[in-house]
């Protein structure tokens, strides 16, 4: 089965594979994205200089990395970078979402969903969370809900979550939503501006270091009260150092995180890169390695977890098998004692054919 990219007939497929080969060159077969995506080689040297120049007492301008990290996600969402804060958690934002709501609120979550989009609601004993299986999230919404949150795509086996029936449930019944993007946004298109709030980390599919993580607001800051709000959160940061900061950021700055710095060094040029390369080819190159991935287990009278539309692939009673795989060089993920495969840009079909005959023999 030939893939979209795996043999490039045009200028924009072979411009697709020539950057990806010339930032990622991986000595593994490595199928684990959904737990940590490879660095770019923009990436890796941007932190060496970054490094290197603190090291030497001469240090870059790295708040200078933030900002065009900031920006550059706000593209790739679709929203204006006033509506993105920049932090390193999303358990932090989730804490944050959690603490604007009121007593009593209702929360809708769907059950197994990763614990940093729904713990925190839980360590607020007066909110009320209800738990539901993914797929009945959109018709669970009722007049009592306060907010619905959930994972775009779930990280233990890939299922993607009906964002639009969800959205348009919230919508009819006034409930907030929140999105955790994680496990999407990098290979799925995401339109931040549709939800109220949407978080994710970009250590996976934005294939950034760890340390970055952001926040998409609305226009009118969603009614959040920035509770660990601190200098970076000023209207005008250096001036916000000593003392009560006495204008908060006009926009979602004011729901920064004091940056890692070094991290956001590497993450700008991360990003760019997924701009360059463009999210829906990713996706195409992403869905296809999965899809010929599945196609080779069904031969092999195996059945993922049904998620066809989603790059990550989870295999039931088959995560015993993973010392076995990493003995042979294959990198993927026991969850739950489900073998998880992630497909990425950097993925290519010898890597899925490598895993199937591992698993095969």
């Amino acid at each position: 089965m030939d893939l979209e990219f795996s043999r490039p007939h045009s200028g924009a497929m072979e411009t697709f594979e020539t950057l990806v080969r010339t930032e990622f060159a991986p000595k593994n077969t490595y199928l684990n994205t959904a737990s940590t995506g490879l660095l770019p080689a923009r990436t890796v040297e941007a932190m060496r200089t970054a490094l290197e120049s603190a090291a030497a007492g001469q240090p870059t301008d790295m708040f200078a990395d933030v900002e065009a990290a900031r920006a550059s996600f706000a593209r790739l969402t679709g929203v204006p970078v006033s509506q993105v804060a920049a932090g390193a958690s999303v358990a932090v934002y989730t804490g944050l979402i959690a603490a604007s709501l009121p007593e009593g609120a209702e929360v809708l979550t769907a059950e197994a969903d990763f614990s940093s989009v729904v713990n925190p609601f839980h360590m607020r004993r007066d909110l009320r969370v209800r738990t539901v299986p993914l797929e009945r999230i959109a018709e669970s919404v009722r007049p009592t809900t306060a907010l619905v949150a959930v994972s775009a795509a779930q990280s233990a086996d890939g299922r993607i979550a009906d964002l639009p029936a969800i959205r348009a449930a919230a919508g009819e019944h006034g409930a907030r939503t929140y999105v955790d993007a994680s496990q999407a946004v990098g290979w799925l298109p995401i339109e931040a501006a549709k939800y109220d709030y949407v978080a994710a980390v970009a250590f996976k599919w934005l294939v950034c270091p760890r340390g970055v993580a952001f926040l998409v607001v609305p226009e009118d800051l969603g009614g959040l009260t920035p509770v660990f709000a601190g200098w970076v959160a000023g209207e005008a940061p250096w001036d916000s150092c000593y003392g009560p900061v006495t204008e908060l950021a006009r926009s979602a700055r004011r729901f920064d995180e004091s940056p890692a710095l070094f991290s956001y060094a590497g993450a700008r040029h991360s990003l760019a890169l997924l701009e360059e390369l463009g999210v829906k080819r990713v996706q195409a190159h992403d869905l296809a390695l999965a899809d010929r991935f599945r196609a080779g287990l069904r031969a092999l009278d195996v059945e993922p977890v049904p998620a066809p539309d989603s790059p990550i692939v989870s295999v039931p009673g088959l995560g015993v098998r993973l010392p076995e795989l990493s003995r042979a060089g294959v990198e993927v993920s026991d969850r739950a004692g489900h073998l998880r495969a992630a497909f990425h840009l950097y993925n290519t079909a010898a890597d899925v054919d490598r895993l199937l005959d591992v698993l095969s023999g």
